[in-house]
């Protein structure tokens, strides 16, 4: 019938085996939208195939399929892992491979089950088949970006910053630019498996797509301009395996110091631990003198240290320096890394076996305030944080006090020079469309760039250099729709509008079984 896919059959022995070779390879093709993002298209493609595959299988196999492509996607998109634990954990190299193929096979389950679903709940017809996966992706990917803290890193909205549906990004945000590319990759495939007006689907999504880059040019704008800021951010090098040895520290923190103190700049802000020792470690001078630096003049400083005691506890913190301002700025980091500032229950015979300076962390305050610069609202982030826009879009509950810029401050040279500096650049880069907001990144390692509201990289250093980097910085106000609702409602309007979809899908299977 015409609109109607072909039933599900029974895989064969040669289909079998044609799928333990390409889901996995689709999985991990993809993986390099996330590099290079002008191959956006290629991460449709994978996912289009997968969907193809999918409509043509039973649900078990369906469900092997999704587990296999998910598990390569991650393993190959977050393989970095295995040097933090490996080369600075001191794991044995077999330990700390299995250890990221296990992660990654466990949040692969998501998908898996996704696919499982689809496979069974489809009903044969090419738009509400896409609008199905696209339901079911959604789905597996919040599952994956929440439960158990939360792992989004390379989920299929980055793939996207430099492409046409990046102009989705103030309206749905990461997660539905990533439902959007699925339903249309998948909606592609099932139309070609249709056996009359074949290209009528490859049609409307290139339609869809040429719209996208049409609004990537001429797109509205949420966000007006405010005050301009000139920035020093710094990025000093510090090599992982010095970083944390009392050796080096010493030098380490003279040259942020020293650096931070020279800055002419409205804004300085060095990264993540660039003072590497709690204030009361510090000559008992110390922190006086550098507050009084930065009571008078121009320049207000911001630099990433830890601060608290054995009483209290300790937090991953950002600490603000202004003129004219008594006591200092305090940022506590809010969402904390599983393993390396908090130990997960049941985890600490795994953490023991490593030789990494771990920490247990306070949690900071989810709507944290900014730190004001001329009339500027800067709002930290410390390290993968800027990967929850979701969090990030609390801050924008009362509009008056909203941030009117982003800054990172980021040290993940636990990861060695591997793509894990780029991802984390594109994922900086979503925040900065999703909000319309410039995001200044101050790196030990890299990427230390300022990006504008568009998305753009304006300026930014060479990574795995030690540097300063010099420039200015326009501020917005106003609310993207994204920023509007997610500050509001987080992600359960995506996540409620999902989960109503696949139950009326679930219910006209059922339905349709029992008669």
């Amino acid at each position: 019938m015409v609109g109607f896919l072909p039933p599900a059959a029974p895989s064969r022995p040669l289909s079998r085996g044609f799928d333990v070779i390409l889901a996995p390879t689709l999985g991990a093709l993809q993986t390099l939208s996330y590099v290079y993002t002008e191959a956006w298209w290629l991460q449709m493609l994978c996912i289009g195939l997968l969907g193809w595959r999918a409509a043509v299988v039973t649900p078990r196999r369906a469900a092997a399929l999704g587990w296999c492509f998910g598990t390569a996607w991650l393993a190959v998109g977050t393989w970095w892992l295995f040097i933090s634990m490996h080369r600075y954990g001191g794991l044995p190299a077999w330990m700390a491979a299995a250890a990221v193929l296990a992660l990654s096979g466990f949040l692969s389950l998501y998908l898996s089950l996704a696919m499982l679903l689809f496979a069974r709940w489809r009903r044969g017809r090419v738009a509400a088949d896409a609008l199905l996966f696209a339901a079911l992706w959604l789905l597996a990917e919040l599952a994956r970006g929440v439960i158990f803290t939360g792992f989004p890193w390379v989920a299929a909205g980055y793939a996207h910053v430099d492409g046409p549906l990046a102009a989705a990004a103030p309206w749905i945000g990461v997660y539905g630019i990533g439902a959007l590319a699925a339903g249309l990759s998948a909606g592609v495939s099932f139309s070609l498996l249709q056996q009359r007006r074949r290209w009528l689907g490859a049609a409307e999504a290139l339609a869809a797509i040429g719209l996208g880059a049409a609004l990537s040019a001429i797109g509205p704008q949420f966000t007006r301009p405010t005050g301009t800021l000139t920035v020093t951010l710094l990025q000093g090098n510090i090599p992982q395996e010095q970083k944390f040895q009392a050796e080096h520290q010493g030098p380490a923190l003279q040259w942020h110091v020293e650096t931070m103190l020279q800055a002419q700049s409205d804004l300085v802000i060095a990264p993540e631990t660039a003072v590497p020792f709690l204030p009361q470690q510090m000559p008992e001078d110390f922190w006086p003198s550098l507050r009084a630096r930065f009571a008078s003049g121009r320049t207000h400083a911001l630099f990433g240290v830890p601060m608290g005691n054995e009483q209290a506890g300790y937090t991953n913190s950002a600490v603000g320096f202004a003129p004219g301002r008594e006591g200092e700025y305090h940022y506590d980091k809010h969402h904390l890394v599983p393993f390396g500032e908090f130990i997960p229950t049941g985890f600490p015979w795994f953490t023991e076996l490593m030789n990494i300076p771990l920490g247990d962390f306070n949690r900071g305050a989810l709507n944290a305030p900014s730190f004001v610069v001329k009339g500027e609202r800067v709002a930290p982030n410390i390290c993968y944080e800027d990967l929850f826009g979701e969090e990030l879009a609390a801050r924008f509950a009362d509009a008056s006090s909203a941030p009117t810029m982003f800054a990172n401050l980021s040290n993940i040279g636990w990861f060695g020079d591997t793509i894990a500096v780029e991802q984390h650049l594109d994922i900086s880069r979503m925040r900065a469309l999703e909000f319309q907001r410039p995001m200044l990144r101050a790196t030990n390692t890299g990427a230390t760039v300022i990006i504008d509201h568009r998305g753009d990289v304006t300026k930014g250093l060479k990574p795995f250099t030690r540097g300063v980097l010099e420039g200015t910085v326009q501020g917005r106000s106003g609310l993207t729709p994204f920023a509007w609702w997610a500050s509001r409602w987080s992600l359960w309007p995506p996540a409620i509008l999902a989960l109503v979809i696949a139950a009326g899908f679930a219910w006209r299977a059922r339905r349709r079984h029992a008669l």
